[in-house]
């Protein structure tokens, strides 16, 4: 389905990714910081069945053309349910209900199942960005209408694109991720110098633990990493979802572990724990970077030791950060553990805008008290961190 928005630009939805040529997606997500919406990740997704219409996920991803040449892109799914985005619409859904109007299907644009700031939409650098973006935004609005879609909601946003959204009409909601910044760290030492006396022994202590069990931390990138290690991580990934149920967020299939290690390893690290006799890892962690950034993705063990999470997931990534010049390194979602090692709340944000007059009326006239409401728990999570001073 294609219409112009604007003279001498064509809108086009598709419903794969593989439509679009690499190379022309990749011209615009390349510059970019985040990884998330390179195209292979987002090709890797659907062609692994990971995000298909099947699991809900329905890829609609808009494109804009000037004649032959992409200038403009989004990757957008039709969303049948809210799993897999981390941002906890159900309350808006409870009350559509309520309403008699029909929340499902939503339009989202997020990268599927990855709770990280940097969503955008992408724009050549030639292009008036401005002037793109309202394009964009007029040929969504459109589909929305036309199709009856409830709203349409963007997750985890870039905050500069942020503000320019903001200004064409979509509600700002306010939520927290837990996220570690390089203050000018130059070794594991200095980050260690940050935190009183009594958490700085608490890590030492931590760290030692797994040193004392005969375990061995190591950074494993690029071609290094073998496909016999991505099995064993989709298995720790597998393993560790299925420990909590319904609640697990098994998401990725093992064939997504697989393709990412054909083509996508220049981007991934592995933090694996190894003992002296075994050559397969104990436990392991997988994170992404680019650029001086680093994200924890996903993260598994064999055997419930002690600490190793903390190792694998938090103390190697950032040692080997600092190292390497990291400036940015986000675990991953949850809480409860990172505040106290390093990693105070960070805002976030999404973008809303409902195509239902009532919905939309609630939205805007209440977003405010509950973003107020975040960022109070945001201070009192922060007053409590276990920093020297405090």
């Amino acid at each position: 389905m294609s219409y112009p928005p604007t003279p001498q630009l064509t809108a086009t939805w598709v419903r794969q990714i593989e439509e679009v040529p690499q190379a022309e997606w990749d011209r615009l997500a390349l510059p970019l910081a985040t990884p998330f919406l390179e195209w292979t990740w987002l090709h890797h997704m659907e062609r692994s069945g990971s995000a298909v219409a099947n699991a809900g996920w329905q890829p609609c991803h808009l494109t804009l053309w000037r004649g032959k040449t992409l200038v403009g892109a989004a990757p957008m799914y039709l969303k049948g349910h809210s799993y897999g985005e981390f941002v906890f619409d159900h309350q808006w859904a409870d009350l559509a209900d309520r309403l008699g109007v029909n929340y499902y299907p939503k339009l989202l644009g997020m990268s599927p199942f990855t709770p990280a700031e940097g969503y955008r939409f992408l724009i050549a650098p030639e292009e008036d960005e401005a002037m793109v973006t309202r394009a964009m935004v007029e040929a969504i609005d459109g589909f929305c209408v036309r199709n009856d879609i409830s709203g349409c909601h963007f997750l985890y946003v870039d905050p500069e694109w942020r503000e320019r959204m903001a200004n064409l009409g979509f509600s700002q909601w306010l939520h927290h991720s837990y996220v570690w910044q390089n203050q000018g760290f130059q070794s594991f030492d200095d980050y260690l110098d940050i935190f009183n006396a009594n958490q700085r022994r608490n890590i030492k202590r931590e760290r030692k633990s797994v040193t004392t069990a005969g375990l061995r931390m190591e950074a494993i990138t690029g071609d290094a990493i073998t496909h016999a290690l991505c099995n064993r991580m989709y298995d720790y990934y597998a393993d560790t979802c299925d420990k909590f149920g319904w609640w697990g967020s098994k998401y990725l299939t093992r064939k997504f572990f697989n393709l990412i290690h054909h083509d996508y390893r220049h981007r991934m690290v592995l933090f694996a724990a190894f003992s002296d006799d075994d050559d397969d890892p104990v436990g392991m962690s997988f994170c992404l970077t680019k650029g001086d950034r680093l994200y924890g993705r996903y993260w598994g063990s064999k055997v419930e030791l002690n600490n190793l999470h903390f190792n694998a997931c938090y103390y190697a990534p950032i040692e080997w950060g600092i190292a390497n010049g990291i400036q940015m390194f986000d675990p991953g979602a949850g809480g409860r553990h990172k505040k106290r090692r390093g990693f105070p709340a960070t805002p976030n944000h999404s973008l809303h805008r409902f195509y239902e007059p009532r919905l939309q009326a609630l939205l805007v006239r209440y977003i405010q008290e509950v973003n107020a409401l975040e960022q109070r728990e945001m201070d009192a999570i922060n007053a409590d961190l276990p920093l020297k001073g405090r």
